[in-house]
């Protein structure tokens, strides 16, 4: 049987490469040790110059021959490595590999020493001026550099399973749903047999044989398909999953076996839309960088999975495109488990480079394909390089790669053009037409003449307008209400399969994006996942959580002339209850938002007197509710903005009822304008089911604290070291946000673990983050998020190895 020996630990890393350093041991003898996922150099959170980590370095680790590896195989893999890199074992160059976001095997069969300690070292080029994709000219995302996924071996018999590709088809007509799995046998193939088994993931059945044993042919290569009955379908709500066993036996013995984890699933893209178990589905997505503050790409299994948490279970959304490279399979593992779609894709960004950039290219979707396939989520594959010209040669040939290695899954190619060149199956465009006033995407046929094919909106919005989280409060309403408008308008456009905004959080990038500090403000959250306004819209489109939120402090002096504009609520609840000192305003549901092809769209505030002239001014109800709505409308957008009509009504009320302008100002104030007079408190009652799931209270702050969140608080080191990300905000007395506070905050560690980043931040717009990490000792531990105004919190956790 095989074995898996995790090598994450106990490397040791320089900012250079010699020669020398694979001869002379001497020069390794001060580095202190470190731990995989690495980066070559941590950097500040902005304002920092993207050289910094373009380097080529050294890695080195020893590993010890075991007497048991005798005769056998001894494979060494790599995750991850940005972004060319060469492996020496003892010595010699055993193999290169040129892709900064695929994994490599290296056979050290040969070239391992039994016995004795073996010595590793890996040359790793994390400079941007490679002839491989994703460079050859600017790029909108930084590259970083550094063994950033996990290290490993495995100990293989001889005779072992290379690859086994599972795909399903579902019982239809009368047929019963199958298994169809494709099985690759690597080293002598005579007397071998293989047998499988299925299970239920995640239950305490037995495994039940799925396929008793077949003789492997002199090839190595088998097809086996199996009817498996009556099965639970993988889908968004209910991603039911399945393992197969399969065993290589030779005499009698198992030698070898591999576990596949898999759904069965239908998934397929039409020219009306997009179809799950014939079940039409609108894709409602974000695209996602695999990026962190201070580390770039180097995080652990913890913080990839944290991030598909976030985007089904926080921001509400059915996929992900995971712009603009293939990413951790541990990202794509939760994936899986969650029902959360997936659109993956080969590196590379608008460039595109020579014959040898090209086969590059073409080895990187191959490369994609066979290391991905088995997950289920993946519904489609992107085998253009993004936002490229059109290059019918190049992408003949990334199809046909495509469709070789994966003929259940089709291919699309991110442009940003109209009219474009169609090899693959799905015509898949970046669509930022939107502006703020007018439609929120094209239609099909304005984008492709291939209206018979599919069509999906791959970005929207993103540069078009971009937001921090301390804008001003109209600046992050508009970034807000603009994702609104993409969604409603996708999702009531026929022929458009779904979209993807741009994007889920923000990032760092080059010199040449972004706002002058290598932070491309683009996303819906922040760096460490904090969500903007944007966020609400998508976060209101599911309903396993509560959600309830107001685009507004309602500080009049934030506003022009002190007139609040536009003010929306935010909820995914039956309705909404507003009170304006205690007293009952109006109640919203559903049906007061525009915007109706969401199911929860942003609603506007309409009213903010209520029965208020009838009770306190003696009108009767005609009166009040012209003067209501005369009043609602100037607090939009004050007195000098109304429509005509709003004149016309004005000057027959004051005809009608003999009331003068002094007559109307004093009531705008009064109910209106709060100028001049006391503050006002507004409390909303999300209601669902006939009760209030959450309340939010909203008046003048006279005292804030530090609120701070873990993502878990039992850190568990595995593979290698685990890491906890801690989100915090400046809030007032009711849990609000203070949007303008920028104050330091300091963080304070105890226990076994280490904060990644500086100790002292200041806060963005009232939010901030940071990320501790286990330092290979348990026990207990706690950080603390100290404001200069003397509040803190603290949190508790433990350590377990």
């Amino acid at each position: 049987m095989g074995e898996r020996i995790n090598l994450n630990n106990d490397w040791k890393f320089m900012e250079n490469f010699s020669e020398e350093l694979l001869t002379n041991k001497s020069l390794w003898e001060p580095i202190e040790k470190i731990r995989i996922p690495h980066t070559v150099k941590e950097l500040p959170f902005h304002y920092f110059d993207e050289k910094e980590y373009q380097m080529i370095s050294t890695y080195r680790k020893f590993i010890f021959g075991d007497p048991n590896w005798r005769e056998k195989n001894v494979l060494l893999t790599f995750d991850g490595i940005a972004h060319d890199s060469q492996v020496y074992i003892n010595g010699a160059l055993a193999k290169s590999h040129h892709c900064g976001y695929t994994a490599f095997t290296v056979d050290i069969t040969d070239l391992i020493k039994i016995g004795v300690e073996n010595e590793i070292v890996v040359k790793v080029d994390s400079r941007e001026n490679l002839n491989v994709p994703p460079f050859g000219f600017v790029i909108d995302y930084m590259t970083y550099g550094g063994i950033y996924r996990d290290v490993y071996i495995d100990i293989k018999e001889k005779s072992y399973l290379k690859d086994v590709f599972v795909t399903t088809k579902l019982a239809k007509d009368g047929l019963k749903s199958a298994t169809n799995s494709k099985i690759e046998i690597a080293g002598p193939k005579h007397n071998l047999t293989i047998r499988q088994y299925i299970k239920k993931y995640g239950s305490d059945d037995e495994y039940k044989v799925l396929a008793k044993e077949h003789v492997v042919t002199e090839d190595g290569e088998i097809e086996l398909v199996q009817d498996t009955g009556e099965v639970e379908l993988w889908d968004i709500d209910s991603p039911n999953l399945y393992i197969l066993k399969t065993e290589l036996i030779k005499d009698e013995k198992v030698i070898d076996e591999k576990e596949v984890r898999f759904g069965y699933r239908k998934a397929v893209f039409h020219s009306d839309g997009f179809y799950l178990n014939g079940k039409k589905i609108k894709i409602r997505g974000l695209n996602r960088h695999q990026s962190y503050a201070y580390v770039g790409y180097a995080m652990p299994k913890s913080m990839q999975q944290l991030d598909a948490d976030i985007l089904k279970n926080e921001l509400g959304v059915n996929a992900v495109r995971t712009s603009h490279y293939p990413q951790s399979h541990y990202f794509l593992d939760r994936c899986d488990e969650l029902g959360l779609l997936v659109f993956t894709e080969i590196p590379g960004w608008q460039h595109i480079g020579d014959e040898e950039w090209k086969n590059q290219a073409v080895e990187n979707t191959r490369d994609m394909i066979l290391q991905y396939r088995n997950h289920t989520s993946i519904v489609l594959w992107g085998v253009r390089i993004n936002e490229s010209v059109d290059d019918d040669e190049f992408y003949e040939r990334t199809n046909a790669v495509a469709h070789e290695l994966d003929p259940s899954r089709q291919t699309g190619g991110v442009r940003c053009y109209k009219k474009g060149s169609l090899l693959e199956d799905v015509y898949t465009y970046n669509d930022f037409s939107h502006t703020g006033n007018n439609s929120g995407c094209e239609k099909k046929f304005a984008v492709t003449s291939d209206i018979n094919k599919p069509y999906l909106v791959s970005e929207y919005n993103g540069h078009m307008y971009p937001c921090k989280t301390y804008d001003w409060e109209e600046h992050r309403r508009e970034h807000a209400i603009r994702h609104a408008n993409v969604l409603n308008s996708v999702a009531g456009t026929e022929g458009v399969a779904g979209s993807f905004g741009w994007c889920m959080f923000d990032y760092n990038t080059h010199k040449d994006f972004g706002s002058g500090d290598r932070i491309c403000y683009h996303g819906v959250m922040d760096m460490f996942r904090n969500p903007k306004m944007a966020a609400f819209v998508y976060a209101c489109e599911q309903d396993k959580e509560p959600v309830l939120e107001i685009s507004s402090s309602m500080d009049i002096g934030e506003h022009p002339g002190s007139n609040r504009g536009d003010i929306y609520i935010f909820t995914n609840a039956d309705s909404v209850k507003m009170y304006k000192n205690d007293k009952f305003i109006k109640e919203y549901t559903a049906k007061d938002s525009k915007y109706t092809n969401l199911k929860h769209g942003p609603i506007r505030i309409d009213d903010y007197i209520g029965s208020a002239l009838e009770d306190n001014e003696g009108m009767d109800y005609t009166q009040a509710e012209a003067v209501k709505v005369l009043l609602n409308e100037t607090a939009r957008g004050g007195l000098y903005n109304l429509p005509k009509l709003m004149y016309i009504k004005a000057g027959l009320l004051i005809a009608k009822y003999q009331m003068k302008m002094s007559d109307m100002v004093k009531l705008y104030n009064k109910y209106i304008g709060d100028w001049g007079g006391e503050s006002t408190t507004y409390r909303f009652e999300a209601i669902k089911n006939d009760e209030v799931v959450k309340t939010l209270c909203v008046k003048p702050m006279t005292e804030w604290k530090i609120n701070a969140e873990i993502d878990h608080d039992l850190l568990v080191e595995e593979n290698s070291y685990d890491v906890a990300a801690v989100r915090f905000s400046a809030v007032d007395e009711n849990g609000n946000v203070l949007h303008f506070c920028n104050d330091p905050v300091e963080i304070i560690t105890t226990g076994p673990i280490e904060i990644v980043g500086p100790r002292v931040v200041s806060l963005q717009g009232g939010l901030g983050g940071t990320y501790i990490r286990t330092k290979r000792r348990q026990g207990s531990a706690s950080i603390t998020v100290k404001a200069m105004n003397g509040t803190s919190k603290s949190i508790s956790l433990n350590v377990k190895i």
